[in-house]
């Protein structure tokens, strides 16, 4: 079987162009409907399916997006390798404004969203200690680079629950803590596309240095936006080097995260719970 890639836009990027048969699908999902229809259809061959994480018009904040429906609707639609592409302030000097980081890490600073598929009746704890799919992750870099981006391979996006940016103080703390980047969507989604077995990459794509750096003053929107514009031409050449750079092959585990993760007994499972889960984790159950 081949690869379906599914492109989750963050940002500035609300379509992808190229698309050949496309057609925006609705999808409904046990958890609701997703951000916005789906944008489906071929690139190179390859099936694409697009979905706008804000919804078009950017309708949706970093908290109210429907991040359990966005990743069970790629999964529902066939996509076994998700692409997120999302916009982040950067932590560190050589990470500038324009440039766009292949991250493999994330910490995790929400808290006003629903984080896992299972419920009570059916319990399963998955592993993130490798969130992201490092095969997938290098095929973005390389597709980054073909788009004519500068590109940091590797690093870790510090997920804040916004809307507001960061205090300095706060901005601070991060740097300590070591984190390269940060942003406001990318979790719970990685942690939701684990569980869904789907092979997941962030491409984040620096539009400030946050509110640490003492040359660059505070965060502004103008300027975000501005260069948000800059970085969306790259963003759209990079989705169109995806097809031929994207294979099954992956060294982190991603389509068997749930072998040992489900704890509940089978005569114990809430039988509705199953039903629903089985859009999600069908292969276990």
């Amino acid at each position: 079987m081949d690869p379906v890639i599914g492109i989750i836009g963050g940002s500035g990027l609300y379509q992808v162009d190229g698309l050949e048969e496309a057609t925006w699908t609705s999808v409904d999902t046990p958890w609701g409907a997703p951000s916005d229809d789906v944008l489906v259809g071929t690139l190179s061959g390859t099936r694409v399916a697009f979905l706008p994480r804000h919804g078009r018009g950017h309708k949706h904040t970093p908290s109210t997006v429907p991040y359990r429906a966005n990743v069970a609707a790629m999964k529902m639609l066939g996509v076994t390798h998700l692409v997120s592409v999302s916009a982040v302030g950067s932590f560190r000097e050589e990470m500038a404004p324009g440039d766009f980081v292949v991250v493999d890490q994330f910490i995790d600073r929400t808290f006003a969203r629903d984080k896992t598929f299972f419920d009570s009746g059916l319990v399963a704890h998955v592993s993130v200690a490798d969130p992201v799919c490092a095969v997938l992750a290098k095929a973005c870099a390389e597709a980054a680079r073909q788009a004519g981006a500068k590109v940091h391979e590797g690093g870790t996006y510090l997920a804040m629950e916004g809307p507001q940016f960061s205090s300095k103080a706060e901005s601070h703390v991060y740097r300590q803590w070591g984190c390269d980047v940060i942003g406001m969507t990318n979790m719970p989604e990685a942690k939701l596309a684990r569980e869904a077995e789907l092979h997941y990459a962030t491409v984040a794509m620096v539009t400030d240095y946050d509110s640490w750096h003492p040359d660059h003053g505070n965060v502004q929107i103008t300027d975000i936006i501005e260069t948000l514009h800059g970085n969306v031409a790259k963003a759209a050449a990079l989705v169109a080097a995806l097809p031929g750079l994207v294979t099954h092959e992956c060294t982190t585990g991603c389509a068997t995260a749930l072998d040992y993760a489900i704890m509940t007994a089978t005569d114990a499972r809430d039988p509705v719970v199953v039903d629903r889960l089985r859009t999600i984790a069908g292969r276990v159950l």
